[in-house]
């Protein structure tokens, strides 16, 4: 069967044996249109596992046993399957590291709960988020902004900063004792500092209802000002002032300057590239045999070529993250999209199960599971809209989902120039240039590609690639690339 011939390639390292489960982990709570409902986990030395029958249960998934393995059905059709020796999933034909593998407990199954971000979400058919951090799961369109708010007491005024993610409608409502913040939301993604002690302000925690935060004001309480500026990565911050019967008020909170709009530059032209270093935050991505981890190769690299193109071509160049930080698919090239990017170039490190695998590969999508509609959408031109005023003019309306149907065609011309420039200095994979359905490339609305730069499941691979030398190789190799493009297409 698939799954048999797959985990029978999947032979890493010994596995160290697991230490004795723990039951002092918090519960994840999962959202829902349904209400809220909790889904327990017990520690395995440093990981979290959950058992593979409450998330069923919870998700609508059917498991059944096999040789090797755990196969999930999933309500969208597609089957998930959990590989019962290691830390390896397999969803849509793409090998799924985890941080370790199921364990058996009696009768029942667990698993690390990372398998519902990383195997379950892709597949689901419906939006499943984890957001380990906040130990939330959020099944289907509910908006759950994340909230952080912070406090600061200078003399006789006190700050309450309230960072939106995404910028999300609200309203601030006052009694004598509470500022309260509503939400238009479903739940919050909330951190909130709780009891802050103060004479100003007294505690920040969560309000009455589901989406909102109340700011408990103390005993010198006199007066208040708020006001809206830009936060940081498209967030807005809410910003609250309140002093006392005494106090002067402060000036008011320096704006945060938001990014610059992208000019309109002629077709063909390179303005703006986004740079996507993949994984990052709980999502760690591939792992190899001496500890080395995706997120953080890909960090350093996307760092190095942002670098490199602003320097030397002077191009705008965006990273879809700058930190270790959990960030969705969707967010990635929401990113490229806001931003009216020229090119969007998704960074990786392979895994396999044979340790031989080495070199690199590139990936554009493919649309054979999107069928005539994709190929549709890939060979039509704008549409003509009507305007105020009579006449028409011609606009791109396209559903997220076929975003990069009109660009296959350019898309592939970039990996093929990436794949020769790394076949002219760097080990490069028999398979140098590939299609895969890869959610993460399925929004873009311009040329977007995936490279693995390497295999982290290969010892001297994994050696190289941590090392600067190599990094400054790959850079090298990105940055030609860049150019050839560019210059191909004037």
């Amino acid at each position: 069967m698939f799954f048999r011939s797959l985990f029978a390639l999947a032979v890493l390292a010994t596995l160290q044996p697991a230490a004795p489960p723990r039951s002092d982990a918090a519960a994840y709570t999962l959202l829902s249109r349904e209400g809220r409902r909790t889904l327990p986990v017990r520690l395995a030395g440093s990981v979290e596992m959950a058992a593979l029958d409450d998330i069923a249960k919870l998700l609508n998934i059917t498991v059944r046993e096999d040789a090797g393995g755990l196969v999930l059905s999933l309500p969208s059709g597609q089957n998930v399957v959990l590989s019962t020796s290691q830390g390896l999933a397999s969803a849509g034909g793409r090998v799924i590291s985890l941080p370790a593998a199921p364990t058996r407990d009696g009768r029942a199954w667990f698993v690390p709960i990372e398998a519902v971000g990383r195997a379950i979400a892709p597949a689901y058919g419906t939006k499943l988020e984890l957001r380990k951090p906040s130990r939330l799961i959020i099944l289907g369109d509910l908006r759950v902004p994340q909230v952080v708010a912070r406090h600061e007491t200078t003399g006789s005024t006190a700050r309450v900063t309230v960072d939106i993610q995404p910028p999300t409608a609200h309203t601030v409502a006052q009694d004598a004792k509470t500022f309260t913040v509503r939400f238009e939301a479903d739940a919050l993604d909330a951190q909130l500092p709780g009891a802050v002690g103060r004479e100003l302000v007294s505690a920040i925690r969560a309000g009455e209802g589901a989406a909102e935060v109340a700011v408990d004001l103390g005993p010198r309480f006199g007066s208040f000002r708020s006001a809206e500026q830009p936060g940081e990565r498209g967030a807005t911050r809410l910003v609250i002032d309140i002093f006392s019967p005494s106090g002067e008020a402060p000036p008011p909170p320096p704006p945060v300057e938001p990014l610059p709009l992208p000019e309109f530059a002629p077709a063909g032209a390179v303005r703006t590239i986004v740079i996507d270093p993949g994984h990052g935050g709980d999502e760690r991505g591939a792992r190899g045999q001496a500890g080395t981890l995706e997120k953080d190769i890909t960090l350093s690299v996307a760092r190095r070529l942002k670098t490199a193109i602003e320097g030397r071509l002077g191009i705008r160049t965006i990273l879809t993250r700058d930190a270790d930080r959990t960030i969705t698919l969707d967010e990635r090239t929401a990113v490229a999209n806001n931003n009216k990017a020229d090119l969007f170039i998704s960074l990786h490190a392979n895994a396999s199960g044979r340790t031989a695998a080495a070199g690199a590969e590139v990936f554009y999508l493919s649309l054979a599971e999107y069928g005539e509609e994709a190929a549709r959408i890939a060979r039509s031109e704008s549409d003509a809209v009507p305007v105020f005023g009579g006449g028409t003019r011609e606009i791109e309306v396209i559903l997220w989902d076929m975003a990069q149907a009109r660009h296959i065609e350019r898309s592939a011309e970039l990996a093929k120039v990436i794949e020769a420039a790394f076949r002219e200095k760097l080990p490069t994979s028999p398979r140098g240039v590939q299609q895969a359905p890869l959610r993460v490339l399925v929004g873009a609305n311009m040329p977007a590609v995936l490279v693995e730069m390497g295999f982290l499941t290969n010892a001297p691979e994994e050696r190289a690639l941590s090392g600067d030398a190599r990094q400054a190789d790959i850079v090298q190799v990105l940055y030609d690339a860049v150019v050839r493009f560019r210059e191909a297409r004037r």
